[in-house]
């Protein structure tokens, strides 16, 4: 859900042609540098009705102002305007230019957004102890390795938190390894040049 709202706002800020443009950085910003915080959230989604469900981790992780900014740093940089205008001139809407043109050139910044946007809720302890309480079966790995070690009571918490460890680090290893050339040309790929 992240990688996927997050490129489409990428896309529309990137366009020279959005007439809100500015007004909509301007506010996108403001929530990126004043959140609510973490009352605030639980209230919203204690009021939604969404707490202990799957929704609770997925609605408010359903975009980074933070990647969305990089992505579109990415597609102004890296996607010559000119793939636009011929687009246009050939008869192709937004949509399809989104579709054919920008996605299929933007796969090292997808993975960069995929990367960073798995890691936050794949080791996130805080956020789910608080949301997912009465729903074990949704408990991210930290928060189950947590479990774990205060259900242990051979006192080897050691080598069980040892064990844990190595399982939270092993796939984000190897995701990092097979992806690494896309992740590095995604990230300087989204740098701001100058």
């Amino acid at each position: 859900i992240n990688v996927a709202v997050t490129m489409l706002a990428a896309y529309a800020f990137a366009r020279k042609d959005w007439v809100l443009k500015k007004t909509m950085t301007k506010a996108f910003m403001f929530t990126m540098i004043f959140s609510g915080g973490m009352v605030p959230t639980y209230l919203v989604i204690r009021s939604l009705k969404i707490l202990n469900t799957v929704w609770a981790m997925l609605l408010p992780g359903a975009m980074s102002v933070y990647n969305m900014i990089i992505a579109r740093t990415f597609i102004e940089n890296s996607i010559p305007y000119e793939l636009y205008e011929a687009a246009r001139i050939d008869g192709a809407t937004s949509n399809r230019i989104f579709w054919v043109i920008i996605l299929p050139l933007s796969k090292p910044i997808i993975v960069y957004t995929a990367l960073t946007t798995f890691l936050g809720p794949w080791a996130d302890y805080i956020f789910v102890s608080y949301f997912m309480k009465d729903n074990e079966q949704a408990y991210t790995i930290a928060l189950g390795l947590y479990t774990l070690i205060d259900k242990d009571h051979i006192n080897n918490y050691f080598t069980t938190f040892c064990a844990g460890a190595v399982l939270i680090a092993v796939p984000i290893t190897i995701l990092f390894t097979v992806m690494q050339r896309y992740y590095v040309s995604g990230v300087t790929g989204g740098a701001v040049k100058g």
